[in-house]
């Protein structure tokens, strides 16, 4: 069953998606890039509000340096957040520092590697990224002012992304700049994720959150379910 990932950027809004049906709150800086980081204090007053509620945390979109991506996924971590994300934007070196990373995942937090669909992501990397013990596998897009992740993937690529992610154990997540109206389409292929942030605010992604947005991208999960 897809669940529902809520964006949000602090304890107040993170309440407000939890109540109005979010299944895993993401904390993330949407001023700073795809993946801002919020501070560290901030994510870990979100965790203690949110009780336990499951919930994720971006750690910033970092070069593919494998030594300053650990050292952030341990930090992120020690915040008590249930899962950690980590980017890989296109560079040359994201397939090495992906492998350079299995120490660092090896009895450590559950992490989560995100690629993005305006940065030519390499299916390549699939298996090297199950390999080095991440948990799930995202498809995002980088630039959230140049279209939605259906304007960059295609319906194919975006089954070929999550039976390849599935065929390797990872779990799968569909997000970037997603609408009420991608919901039906997307959840063709079944992600165990999709995440919003724009269409869950007023006045765009950098807006606060809305609960009636909220509440209507719940409804359509649901209805889909309910046809399924």
């Amino acid at each position: 069953m897809t669940q529902l990932l809520a964006s949000v950027c602090d304890p107040h809004e993170a309440m407000i998606a939890l109540r109005a049906g979010a299944d895993l709150i993401d904390l993330k800086n949407p001023a700073i890039g795809a993946l801002g980081a919020l501070p560290l204090v901030v994510i870990r007053e979100t965790v203690r509000r949110l009780d336990n509620f499951p919930s994720s945390a971006t750690v910033g979109d970092l070069p593919a340096d494998p030594a300053l991506i650990a050292e952030a996924i341990r930090s992120t971590a020690a915040t008590g957040v249930h899962l950690v994300k980590v980017g890989f934007f296109g560079a040359r070196g994201d397939r090495g520092c992906i492998e350079a990373l299995a120490p660092a995942l090896e009895g450590g937090p559950p992490v989560v590697a995100v690629l993005f669909a305006d940065r030519d992501p390499e299916l390549s990397l699939l298996p090297a990224i199950a390999a080095s013990g991440f948990v799930g596998i995202m498809l995002d897009t980088a630039d959230k002012s140049g279209g939605g992740l259906r304007a960059h993937a295609s319906p194919h690529d975006i089954r070929s992304f999550a039976e390849t992610a599935r065929a390797l154990g990872l779990f799968v997540g569909l997000s970037g700049s997603l609408r009420s109206e991608d919901i039906a389409p997307l959840s063709v292929v079944e992600p165990d994720y999709l995440g919003f942030r724009t269409a869950l605010c007023r006045g765009g992604r950098a807006g606060p959150i809305d609960v009636k947005a909220v509440r209507t991208v719940r409804a359509e999960i649901d209805r889909l379910h309910r046809h399924h």
